[in-house]
């Protein structure tokens, strides 16, 4: 099972992104995660929803191997519209989400987190947006509602990672904590002070801050991927995920 639900403690729900090597989703986890959101969220007993990966990393982002060994485009849009629909379920949860990282937050990550009401992570938690480098583009939406521009921009051009300390720094990253072992209880610092409020106003106070929001984050990463499939119909997206493919390091894949 790639996505779990548990209930640790009062009001607060925990869902769980586990699959190895790192996770790197394929089409249907990306689905489950969205309906696994939903569903938190929806549940009266919640009143915030802490969303975090287990083993190596939060989040590598799509899996490129199936996209690579699936004939035709229907694995490239079948992760198009399960990104979409996995980071519109963060931003529409009907609770606050707090998304917790350690190891690494890679391209669809960028897009859980971005959509996220706060993020805490580990000190040495990295993220980053290679998509260039896999021959594709998407999450600079998210990037953005993280970052100024003067500093999103070159992360995207580049495909830098920064430091969860970095981020920090800027104002993007609510709490560090020292490593894995000490995540999920930072997380649910903050989440316990979320669910100690009254769950009818917890939800009419994230209705209101999205509908206040400036920037419309479905529209905005669907415009974006309109870009990517133009790259893929040109032929340069399958030279990038083929040489990732190639390289001797390559054990997952992000978007």
């Amino acid at each position: 099972m790639s996505v779990s639900t548990s209930t640790p403690r009062d009001g607060v729900a925990v869902v769980t992104v586990d699959h190895p090597p790192v996770n790197a989703l394929p089409v249907r986890a990306w689905y489950e995660l969205a309906e696994a959101l939903t569903a938190a969220g929806r549940d009266p007993a919640h009143r915030a929803v802490v969303l975090t990966g287990a083993g190596r990393g939060f989040n590598a982002g799509v899996d490129i191997k199936e996209i690579q060994r699936t004939a035709g485009h229907s694995a490239l849009l079948g992760a198009n519209r399960g990104c979409a629909a996995a980071f519109a379920a963060v931003y529409e949860c009907e609770v606050p989400v707090i998304a917790a990282v350690h190891g690494h937050c890679l391209g669809g990550g960028i897009g859980l987190v971005g959509n996220a009401d706060a993020l805490v992570a580990t000190e040495d938690a990295t993220f980053g947006l290679p998509e260039l480098d896999r021959g594709a583009l998407g999450a600079a939406t998210h990037l953005s509602r993280m970052l100024p521009p003067h500093l999103m921009r070159p992360l995207y051009y580049t495909g830098r990672t920064v430091t969860a300390r970095e981020l920090h720094r800027h104002g993007a990253v609510w709490a560090l904590a020292e490593g894995p072992h000490t995540l999920l209880e930072t997380a649910f610092e903050l989440a316990d002070r979320i669910a100690a409020k009254d769950g009818l106003l917890l939800r009419l106070a994230k209705e209101a801050l999205n509908g206040i929001d400036p920037l419309d984050v479905r529209r905005s990463y669907r415009y974006e991927q309109g870009f990517t499939f133009e790259a893929n119909l040109s032929g340069v997206s399958d030279r990038h995920r083929d040489a990732f493919l190639d390289a001797p390091a390559a054990e997952g894949a992000e978007r």
